[in-house]
């Protein structure tokens, strides 16, 4: 169990081994929430420039033009690909 202090400015230190782990750099943003055993510092998700993706949203974006192929053709594009970029 690690132990930390309250400043008299009201700061705590988060132990590097645990800011590490967590991989928290300094200006990570967190929520604090109240709860009955005392506080919860829940960091804020990554803020992305992408806006969130659904499968539904992109799922036939990738079109196969020409008929059908079979799993075994698959299989076999896939293999020719394989020995092109060795």
């Amino acid at each position: 169990m690690n132990t930390i202090r309250l400043s008299s400015k009201g700061q705590v230190v988060l132990p590097a081994a645990l800011r590490a782990a967590r991989a928290w750099s300094p200006g990570t943003e967190f929520e604090l929430l109240e709860t009955a055993e005392g506080v919860l510092l829940k960091p804020l998700a990554s803020r992305s420039p992408f806006a969130p993706t659904r499968l539904q949203d992109v799922f036939g974006m990738a079109r196969h033009e020409g008929p059908a192929l079979s799993v075994e053709d698959m299989h076999a594009a896939v293999q020719a690909e394989a020995a092109r970029r060795r």
